[in-house]
């Protein structure tokens, strides 16, 4: 028999996750919780939701965390009804957060004190590629426990990279996600800048397309840029901001260089300041606009 598996955290990545998990014939028990997308189409396909994670772990032999970070994962592990309360001997526990890699390595240490196995594995790509089934995970952990819940994972992801240890997968999103989300910031400022100087977005756009420019960050902010729709990344600013804020953290308990880091937080910061939390990452093209426009 397939393994049952939990899944805490049912957002815009977690459900795509959910979908697919049950395409593909898998038990899913999914934690009942305000944030979550609706799952009506999640239960009427035979998921089960339940109100404590507790209840969840006792319930899979596998279980997947999508919450937001390292607070959210060491609380949801942790507090009275967390994972750990109810974890089974010989489980395993997929952290598919982006998450700080020292909590990481923590909470897979309190996972091994419960006799189970744990692997961080983040994703890349979008929502639609968690609906599509084609995320990529970059996971640490130990070969063995990756070979054991590579069927899983393949439900949902397309690319699947062994970054090393526990803790590894974390460290890479958070390089990944400097690199990604720190081009969408300087292509967002660009576009401000444009905007205010007169230049036509058309023109704007096919510059950087032709040119040292081009690339998927151009690409996910094209349709903002040009028609103002933000479904092009549908990745929330106040996320980025943490993301980049744990890339920044990470660098500087590295004693790595981290200034550029610091200003794509900063630009980030602005775009929550004057967008809101929940506004997607090509928002923040028009908020640097009417930054720029305040100044």
């Amino acid at each position: 028999m397939k393994p049952s598996i939990g899944l805490i955290g049912v957002g815009l990545m977690g459900h795509g996750i959910a979908l697919n998990i049950l395409k593909n014939g898998y038990r899913l028990t999914l934690l009942a919780h305000p944030g979550n997308q609706p799952v009506d189409d999640l239960l009427s396909s035979g998921a089960i939701a339940k109100v404590s994670a507790c209840d969840v772990a006792q319930q899979s032999d596998i279980v997947i965390l999508c919450v937001t970070g390292s607070p959210e994962v060491e609380d949801v592990m942790t507090n009275a009804q967390g994972v750990l309360k109810g974890l089974r001997a010989g489980a395993t526990v997929i952290d598919c957060s982006t998450a700080l890699p020292e909590s990481t390595i923590r909470m897979a240490s309190l996972v091994d004190d419960a006799h189970g196995q744990f692997l961080d594995a983040p994703m890349t790509r979008t929502a639609q590629h968690a609906r599509e089934g084609r995320l990529n995970l970059l996971v640490g952990g130990t070969k063995e426990d990756l070979a054991r819940v590579l069927p899983l994972l393949r439900c949902f992801a397309e690319n699947i990279t062994h970054a090393g240890a526990v803790g590894a997968g974390h460290a890479l999103k958070l390089l990944h996600n400097f690199v990604s989300l720190g081009s969408a910031a300087l292509i967002a400022e660009a576009a401000a800048c444009a905007a205010k100087g007169g230049v036509d977005p058309r023109v704007f756009v096919d510059a950087l397309a032709t040119g040292g420019g081009a690339g998927i960050a151009l690409d996910r902010l094209k349709p903002f840029i040009l028609g103002r729709d933000s479904s092009g990344l549908q990745f929330y600013m106040s996320n980025a901001l943490k993301d980049i804020q744990y890339y920044a953290n990470m660098a500087g308990a590295l004693k790595a260089a981290h200034a550029i880091g610091d200003a794509v937080a900063d630009t980030y910061r602005e775009g929550v300041t004057r967008a809101g939390r929940h506004a997607m990452v090509p928002e923040l093209v028009s908020a640097l606009q009417s930054a720029s426009s305040a100044g």
